[in-house]
């Protein structure tokens, strides 16, 4: 049985990162050969030299919507309002700070133009059917890790260059440093490109509370992935190229068709060490939170000592951790 403890570690304040770096491709790249165990320590424009022609980069598509909204009681005290999902016309399921509001409580966004009233403490329904007038109200949102406001510059850097399919919550952070020039470049190699959708939700940072964390379970999150991209992949595994995904969601959507054969619908898939994968070869991730789903998944892929001894690498070379950090290529 693996324990939640399994998954821990400590992580110094100061390594995590509060703001991007002014250049996407300039974060730091922590290459690991997990059958070697070796360690490199690159820059993020070096990925290049790790693909070679017949190889397919697969990314998540999915863009963050601005679903945090910051409000008031009645009573003048601010609330802080996460929308998860969109229930009915007007109801949205919501992450809601604090947590203990009462049915009935009203929250006004706008100076009367937008409120919601409480239905429970995980649903507001507002005063509009308009969701895109709702958003227009909101900022990024930003984890919780990052000690700051969003600001204008989020609004483009929480965002990867390809975003093209709205409906997240929380960016897909290993896509985060990729520039338009840069995929040119790999594309110029003889590289495919492909995309899949996963608009991360709260099953993604849900925080896993059992001890045996075979009793964990996954929120559902809507993917997609379209048979022009299921093509590229099998001519990609019918001859000597490797699959790289990019993200943790991206290796959710593949293996989660592997297990269904649903192009699109909802996965619920959590994968942590025993797991077999089936179609991905190579990962480009983050660096995780300790005993979160995420590190669960990246330790299933390359080992737990792996990991965490790549981990405690990071550390002391002072990598920059969490979304905004540096990146880890998994080989």
């Amino acid at each position: 049985m693996w324990k939640l403890s399994d998954f821990d570690y400590t992580l110094p304040r100061e390594f995590i990162a509060q703001y991007p770096l002014e250049k996407r491709d300039t974060s730091r790249l922590l290459v690991l050969e997990k059958n070697t165990q070796k360690i490199y320590h690159k820059n993020f424009s070096d990925i290049v030299d790790y693909l070679k022609k017949g190889d397919i980069l697969v990314l998540n598509d999915t863009e963050v919507i601005p679903a945090r909204l910051i409000g008031k009681k009645t009573t003048g005290g601010e609330v802080d309002c996460l929308l998860l999902e969109k229930k009915s016309e007007s109801d949205f399921s919501a992450l809601l700070k604090p947590s203990d509001l009462k049915p009935g409580a009203q929250i006004d966004f706008d100076s009367g133009s937008l409120k919601a009233t409480v239905i429970d403490k995980k649903i507001l329904r507002f005063n509009t059917t308009d969701a895109d007038f709702i958003y227009s109200k909101g900022v990024m949102p930003l984890p919780p890790y990052i000690k700051r406001l969003p600001d204008k510059s989020d609004s483009e850097r929480y965002q990867t260059v390809f975003a093209r399919s709205p409906g997240a919550v929380a960016a897909p952070t290993a896509g985060l440093h990729f520039t338009q020039k840069l995929l040119s470049r790999i594309k110029a190699k003889g590289i495919k490109i492909a995309f899949v959708t996963l608009h991360i939700n709260y099953a993604t940072f849900n925080p896993v509370k059992e001890n045996d964390i075979s009793k964990h379970k996954m929120y559902q999150e809507y993917y997609r992935i379209s048979q022009e991209t299921l093509k590229q992949i099998k001519k990609t595994k019918a001859s000597t190229g490797r699959i790289f995904c990019v993200g943790t969601t991206s290796v959710r959507v593949l293996e989660t068709f592997a297990k269904t054969a649903d192009y699109e619908g909802y996965t619920d898939l959590f994968i942590y060490l025993g797991y077999q994968f089936k179609l991905v070869d190579c990962l480009l991730t983050n660096f995780h939170l300790p005993r979160t789903t995420l590190l669960m998944l990246v330790s299933a892929f390359a080992g737990r000592e792996n990991i965490l001894s790549a981990y405690n690498e990071a550390i002391k070379e002072r990598y920059r951790f969490y979304s905004y950090g540096d990146a880890m290529l998994i080989i």
